[in-house]
């Protein structure tokens, strides 16, 4: 998929609030070097270097133009176009970073587990993914990928996203291998100026981009007026204007 920074930090005061909460629950260590996964256009490695003000930071994102505006964003971090599936770098980092990234990286069970092996003793891995496919915005995408000219063409694109399992699962998961593990779910409530179309144009820095990509221009605004007709009946427009956008999401700190 293309990720884009211009249309991710169109809301970027909004995504940017669960990475300061993530990365204010890290271990207060004397960190040498850090790393931001999905790093994206920077906003959370900011909030990363802010935390450990003395270490060396990285950051690691698949998308060339993220990592253009990361750069332009963070001159001093060393940033890298790479997917995390194939990152090989053995570490040891004293903090690993993950902010709203694994939820489109499979195979956790294995993941995770590498993650904490290249951490420092007591080194930090932290982790926040949305926690939203069951939500009216996402079924909607589904549903309306579902029902029209362009199914077809976007049959596979809900499996761009990696379901995520509940707590327990994840804490099972990482409590052997760590000294602490701390795990909990946040909903935001994110008032959006201009209505319904405030909703859209959030997801399409994120969860539409495997919908939108596969079409054409004229498929692609076909799909969007029918997308927000729906997404307007679902999510009521405020009297200010507005829109109040839910947005649960889990969170994860684990402790080597």
């Amino acid at each position: 998929m293309t990720w884009l920074a211009k249309q991710y930090v169109t809301f970027e005061d909004e995504r940017t609030r669960p990475v300061r909460d993530l990365v204010a629950a890290l271990p207060a260590v004397d960190a040498r070097t850090v790393i931001d996964l999905g790093c994206g256009p920077g906003n959370s490695t900011e909030v990363l270097a802010a935390r450990f003000p003395a270490a060396e930071v990285r950051g690691l994102d698949s998308s060339p133009d993220m990592i253009a505006a990361a750069r332009q964003r963070l001159p001093g971090a060393q940033f890298s176009v790479g997917g995390i599936e194939e990152w090989n770098d053995a570490g040891p980092f004293d903090a690993i970073l993950a902010n709203a990234v694994l939820h489109w990286v499979p195979n956790h069970a294995t993941l995770l587990p590498s993650l904490i092996a290249k951490l420092t003793d007591r080194g930090g891995l932290a982790i926040q993914m949305p926690d939203n496919l069951d939500g009216p915005a996402h079924r909607l995408m589904r549903e309306v990928a579902a029902d029209g000219p362009w199914a077809t063409a976007l049959a596979e694109a809900s499996a761009a996203r990696t379901p995520i399992a509940d707590a327990d699962w994840y804490y099972e998961l990482l409590r052997p291998l760590c000294s602490n593990v701390d795990v909990w779910r946040t909903t935001y409530y994110h008032p959006l100026p201009g209505g319904p179309s405030a909703i859209v144009e959030w997801f399409k820095g994120s969860g539409l981009r495997p919908f939108l990509e596969p079409l054409d221009t004229l498929q692609r605004g076909a799909y969007l007026e029918r997308y927000t007709a729906a997404v307007g009946r679902m999510y009521p427009t405020l009297a200010d204007g507005s829109v109040l956008l839910p947005f649960p999401r889990l969170f994860m700190v684990a402790v080597g």
